[in-house]
């Protein structure tokens, strides 16, 4: 499935599992994997970064969910795109495609701002849930003129500093390759993808993205989780109210499973059969995934490198289930719902 894993299972605030295996490569002489190991965590850079210093900002007022985002993109010329608000942006419902190959021509901000731009919409913003990385692309590049710095800059100052994560960022030093966990071997990128980001448009993008770029080890992603699980608090830091928290990671339409930033379980999910309605999380493009159950004081992180030495590798999909469903049944002082049996009754 992956030539590298680690997993971790918190439950009231204790860590009770923690399991690494396997090597970074398929290689015998390759380093084996550690509670620092970094692993590319892909998409949930939405929901480790992005999310948060959204969240932050809306605190504090400079972020208004459903102002228009020509009040911090001016360089929008589509009316239809000046219109859109943050959130439609962080509920995947802005009318955006899926995914277009921008990498293969662009390369930084202001390429990438006015090709969305130009870029026609595939359906009526607000009528359907779409997910598509354009979203916290643009999400991204807000939340940047806000904050007067690039994003990397403030998810360091504002959530790794306050919360002590040792690991968590972008862009890691090349010091630190022998513990990052490889990714594809790219022709087009000169082999190896080793230490830069796997996602193609954030590599165009310098690296730094609202949707991937991130870089973390289990031992951060623990004290993250956990943070998220103790409503946004997490020794004497405060990285965003209880209050906001919850406001954010419920779902906020009828008909999707979209929360703002965050998903929560629906159908067939990566959370498996028995996480609760009031759970949230986020999967990687590249084999991570963290899931929460607030009703169960209970997370799970599961970081892999799947996409190593290919992406056509879909094995992640099962194992993420059968962990998660693993963890719940070795719950013991809690009933196990199949919430998962009631989502497709309805």
């Amino acid at each position: 499935m992956a030539p590298a894993l680690a997993l971790a299972v918190g439950r009231h605030g204790r860590l009770v599992y923690a399991a690494t295996r396997g090597r970074l490569t398929y290689e015998a002489d390759a380093p084996p994997v550690t509670d620092s190991t970094l692993f590319d965590l892909a998409s949930l850079t939405k929901v480790l970064a992005t999310t948060p210093l959204a969240m932050q900002f809306e605190e504090v007022g400079l972020l208004d969910l459903d102002a228009p985002l020509e009040r911090w993109l001016p360089e929008l010329r589509d009316p239809s795109k000046r219109l859109l608000t943050p959130r439609l942006l962080l509920t995947h419902r802005a009318g955006f495609e899926a995914f277009a190959p921008l990498y293969r021509t662009l390369r930084g901000r202001a390429a990438y701002l006015a090709e969305i731009d130009r870029r026609p919409l595939v359906y009526p913003p607000g009528t359907r849930t779409l997910y598509s990385d354009w979203s916290f692309v643009l999400l991204g590049f807000v939340l940047e003129r806000i904050g007067g710095a690039p994003l990397d800059d403030l998810f360091a100052r504002r959530i790794a500093a306050p919360l002590g994560l040792r690991d968590t960022r972008f862009h890691p030093p090349a010091a630190w390759r022998s513990r990052i966990a490889p990714t594809e071997i790219d022709a087009a990128r000169g082999g190896l993808i080793w230490g830069e980001v796997h996602d193609p448009n954030a590599w165009a993008l310098g690296g730094v993205a609202g949707h991937a770029g991130l870089f973390g080890s289990l031992r951060d992603l623990v004290i993250l989780a956990q943070t998220f699980l103790q409503h946004g608090r997490f020794g004497d830091a405060t990285l965003v109210r209880p209050e906001t928290l919850a406001r954010w990671t419920a779902p906020q339409f009828p008909d999707a499973s979209r929360a703002l930033g965050w998903d929560t379980p629906a159908g067939e999910s990566s959370a498996g059969r028995f996480f609760g309605p009031r759970s949230f999380g986020h999967t990687g493009f590249t084999g991570t995934s963290l899931w929460i159950d607030p009703q169960k004081d209970l997370f799970i992180v599961l970081l892999t490198n799947r996409v190593h030495p290919t992406s056509a590798n879909a094995a992640h999909t099962a194992l993420r289930r059968a962990v998660a469903d693993a963890v719940q049944r070795a719950v013991r002082d809690a009933p196990l719902i199949d919430w998962e049996a009631l989502r497709q009754a309805r």
